[in-house]
């Protein structure tokens, strides 16, 4: 849940209504967390033990995947203002613009963290590492970034200009 009172110097925006992608939540995230206040800043480090449940039909796109130590994992933050333009994050009244900060308050709420995969039981992940509410919709999952090396840029015969 949000609120709709905004800080000293904060600016949000007048929109339509939403119409436009649509969404397929793959699950549901599992954390001790039922209250923004709770969650640990950007989770990295946090101990504390999550459950990321797959629904179903998407339990065999999980093949593989416990083959690594670390994964990224997309999630719906739900419960997040879709209207900030400017934001005080620390609520001194100096802002910054919502694209230049990690905030949850976004026009498309979408999380993301980098979490300690430690195993998989059937359709259920048990990580580490998460920071979002027991109850947020999953989006995706993907292999740590980290774990793949960069193609190389594709050579072209052409000299380069002088």
């Amino acid at each position: 849940m949000h609120s709709d009172t905004l800080r000293a110097g904060e600016q949000a925006a007048d929109l339509p209504p939403p119409g436009d992608a649509a969404l397929r939540f793959i699950g549901t995230i599992r954390t001790p967390w039922t209250e923004p206040g709770t969650c640990p800043r950007q989770g990295a480090g946090d101990p504390s033990p999550c459950r990321i449940i797959v629904n179903p039909p998407w339990v065999p796109a999980l093949d593989g995947i416990a083959a690594h130590d670390e994964i990224e994992v997309l999630y719906w933050l739900h419960l997040s203002r879709r209207d900030m333009i400017r934001q005080s994050p620390t609520d001194d009244g100096v802002t910054t613009g919502t694209f230049a900060l990690r905030s949850p308050l976004r026009p498309n709420p979408i999380g993301t963290s980098i979490v300690q995969l430690h195993r998989v039981a059937g359709g259920v992940l048990h990580v580490t590492g998460l920071d979002c509410l027991d109850g947020t919709p999953l989006i995706d999952l993907k292999p740590d970034r980290c774990a793949f090396t960069p193609l190389a840029p594709p050579r072209t015969s052409q000299p380069r200009p002088a």
